[in-house]
């Protein structure tokens, strides 16, 4: 299958099918309206290579190469909570082994062949595999509810030495088969050992002797065909008993082996060719013994293969900071802090950095009409939206904040840049209407659209106006949307369309400079003449083309550059404001607790200054009745003294304890009524709020726990204690 185009594709039909741009929608796993020119007009083939270059094996490499969005919302959910979960483990740093082991799919070809034997290098391969395969089980083993993902991939394999131990038998640690594998080669290594070593004993008397009679080159021996051979002087090589097995280059030295030796290095040779035989039936009966649990190590197989493929993907995700957002059921989005990865990681390198974009699609605003100047982010933010949701239904993470929410589609269409074809004659307006030919095909509530520079291409009046009519039909049809215009009747269709909005991204104007965020609600300048002077365009030339506009024209998009301009002073300010406002409570929180404590530790000292005084007290009046006391039992009247004192002192505690009961109940009663809630409970990712102590600018609750809320006011981001906000809506 073409990686990117449909499956079947005949080469012939290309340039008809090209110059059609149709598209349509399979009924299978992956999306048909995904094509060519979408995955090259959102970078997808740049993500391809980022997750290929993270695939160990072959397998894994073919499905980076391959990868499409898919239609089986079931199979995406599924390929992303496995990622989730073992990026997880990633994160968390628990002890996980490392599953970029080779895949065994040809050791499973040769064991499916009868009388097939398989080779050293296949055995270890296998038992490598069941190795890393007991490992997984285990490190999993008791985690049923929080990898379940990951566990149902195991459910095929379990751990088991059936296929360690019989390798473990033949083959020590280094993979080389073992002498004591069968009584045989044990012979056959011991005769062996013995051979070699008169080979040497032969071979160091016959070197010395050679060398004692001045015969021996410098190099003095060498090998040649395993055989151990004396270098001679050419000059002398008569001299020497022995077999000549070859010379130097030059000729100046002769490689002879020594007549003592020949016999030996044959019945050597004939040893090596037995030890051959009996190795080569010791594998022949292992691999008979292997080839039973033939299941299991294709289990292994398929596994091994899952694994790469996710870690692969795991990787991905932890280099551009990737994550799982909240996953909808219906159409549509709310990005919380998105980053267009590839923008991401070039910064990164850079060392330069890159502004995130909050930005939402649903039922009642489904289609955003994005406007501002040009090199202002327009196209990058339609981008971000366009990739992050192929990525997301490619099994993919996202570098978004994970309080991020995401819907699945059955379509993305888009059309962004200039798309001429030479091959077919086509301009880039021929191209695009064709383009929308197709999008009309297949447009329905569950196609994403993204149209960049809508309309453009052919006379601003008559394009504006066919562009208007398709931007009312598509959305009848009900799609969902991101489009970019300079048209101001697409910005005036989208404020009068109840589920269509505007967006500008901002520009300051007085440094002249593009911001890079995006604002909902209001549409954007163009900033022609601004982004024109940042150019070095002359001012004459600016202001003799101001000249020849309609003067409304030119005050009414003064007027909205001087509204963003406005708004983005009043964002600075509130922001300020908030931060401001974020430190007085703060303090004011420091300086109650203080006083509460100070209150506290004065009314610790005046009651251990009380009990002391009653302590004192009640000491003297003890030594007052001591004093009375007498030995000669005359003390009638001093303990009738002591019991009316003990009954009072008791009196005196019973009368306290009952006026501390009674002040309590009063304090109680003139306490004033509880405020008015304010909705904490109510409060969730998502809910709209406002800081309680008069708070007016609103924000949205990004991140949630037990006490706090992250709530992101504007562009500003505060963590803020539950008990201080107001729940508004959500």
């Amino acid at each position: 299958m073409n990686p990117e185009g449909n499956k079947g594709t005949n080469p012939k039909k290309t340039q008809k099918l090209r110059a059609k741009s149709s598209l349509h929608v399979w009924s299978g796993d992956y999306m048909g309206a995904f094509d060519t020119q979408t995955s090259r007009d959102l970078e997808f083939n740049a993500i391809r290579t980022l997750l290929l270059g993270y695939c160990h094996n072959p397998s894994a490499q073919e499905r980076a190469q391959n990868l499409k969005p898919f239609r089986n919302r079931k199979r995406m959910v599924r390929a992303l909570e496995e990622t989730k979960e073992f990026l997880q483990i990633r994160r968390e740093s628990i002890p996980f082994p490392a599953v970029g082991c080779d895949e065994i799919h040809r050791e499973i070809e040769r064991l499916s062949i009868r009388e097939s034997v398989l080779s050293e290098p296949q055995f270890m391969r296998l038992r490598v595999a069941s190795e890393t395969i007991n490992d997984v089980v285990a490190a999993l083993q008791g985690r049923d509810s929080i990898n379940p993902r990951l566990l149902y991939l195991l459910r095929n394999v379990k751990t088991t030495t059936e296929l360690i131990d019989p390798i473990d038998k033949v083959f020590d640690a280094k993979g080389n088969v073992r002498s004591n594998a069968s009584a045989k080669l044990v012979t056959i290594r011991e005769d062996v050992i013995r051979v070699r070593r008169s080979i040497n004993r032969q071979f160091i008397k016959s070197l010395k002797d050679c060398a004692e009679r001045g015969w021996l080159a410098d190099t003095k021996e060498g090998f040649i065909n395993d055989r151990r051979v004396l270098s001679i002087n050419s000059t002398h090589k008569r001299k020497v008993t022995g077999t000549v097995l070859g010379q130097s280059n030059n000729g100046s030295i002769t490689f002879i082996e020594p007549a003592i030796n020949i016999s030996l290095n044959f019945e050597m040779e004939m040893l090596r060719d037995d030890e051959r035989k009996e190795i080569l039936r010791i594998l022949r009966d292992l691999t008979q013994d292997i080839r039973k649990l033939l299941p299991l190590i294709k289990a292994y197989q398929i596994l091994l293969v899952e694994l790469d493929w996710i870690r692969a993907k795991v990787q991905l995700a932890q280099e551009m900071g990737g994550d799982l957002p909240g996953l909808r059921t219906e159409s549509g989005f709310h990005l919380i802090q998105a980053y267009h990865p590839l923008l991401y990681l070039q910064n990164e390198k850079a060392g330069m950095n890159t502004e995130p974009q909050t930005i939402a699609l649903h039922p009642k605003g489904r289609m955003l009409v994005i406007s501002g100047p040009n090199a202002g982010g327009k196209s990058i933010t339609l981008k971000t939206v366009g990739l992050l949701q192929a990525m997301l239904q490619s099994g993919l993470m996202v570098p978004a904040h994970p309080n991020s929410e995401m819907g699945f589609f059955d379509a993305l269409l888009t059309d962004i840049g200039d798309n001429q074809s030479i091959e077919n004659q086509l301009s880039t307006y021929s191209y695009r209407l064709n383009r929308m030919k197709g999008f009309l095909e297949v447009a329905n509530g569950r196609a994403l659209l993204l149209l960049d520079e809508f309309g453009t291409g052919s006379d601003p009046e008559l394009g504006g106006a066919l562009a208007e009519v398709f931007f009312e039909e598509l959305y009848h049809r009900g799609c969902f949307g991101v489009i970019t215009t300079h048209y101001a009747n697409i910005k005036s269709r989208a404020a009068q369309l109840p589920e269509a909005l505007n967006g500008s991204m901002r520009f300051d104007r007085e440094s002249l400079e593009p911001l890079f965020k995006l604002d909902i609600g209001t549409p954007g300048s163009s900033f022609t003449f601004e982004v024109a002077t940042i150019n070095g365009i002359d001012n004459d030339l600016i202001s003799r083309a101001k000249g020849k506009l309609d003067g409304r024209k030119v005050r009414l998009d003064e007027l909205i550059g001087e509204l963003q301009k406005e708004k983005n002073t009043l964002s600075k300010i509130t922001d300020r404001n908030l931060r401001k406002e974020l430190e007085n409570d703060q303090l004011r929180f420091q300086l109650e607790s203080n006083q509460a404590h100070l209150d506290e530790r004065s009314v610790h000292q005046q009651t251990v200054g009380e009990e002391q005084n009653t302590a004192l007290n009640r000491g003297r009046r003890l030594l007052q009745f001591v004093d009375r006391y007498q030995a000669e039992s005359k003390n009638k009247e001093l303990f009738e003294d002591v019991r009316k004192y003990l009954a009072m002192e008791r009196s005196k505690l019973d009368n306290a304890a009952k006026a501390t009961i009674d002040k309590r109940k009063a304090s109680a009663a003139r306490a004033p009524k509880k405020r008015p809630k304010h909705f904490v409970e109510r409060i969730q990712i998502g809910s709209i709020v406002r800081l309680r102590n008069g708070g007016k600018e609103r924000g949205e609750v990004i991140e949630l726990n037990q006490k706090h809320a992250l709530v992101l006011f504007g562009s500003f981001r505060t963590r803020v204690e539950l008990e201080k906000l107001t729940w508004v809506a959500h």
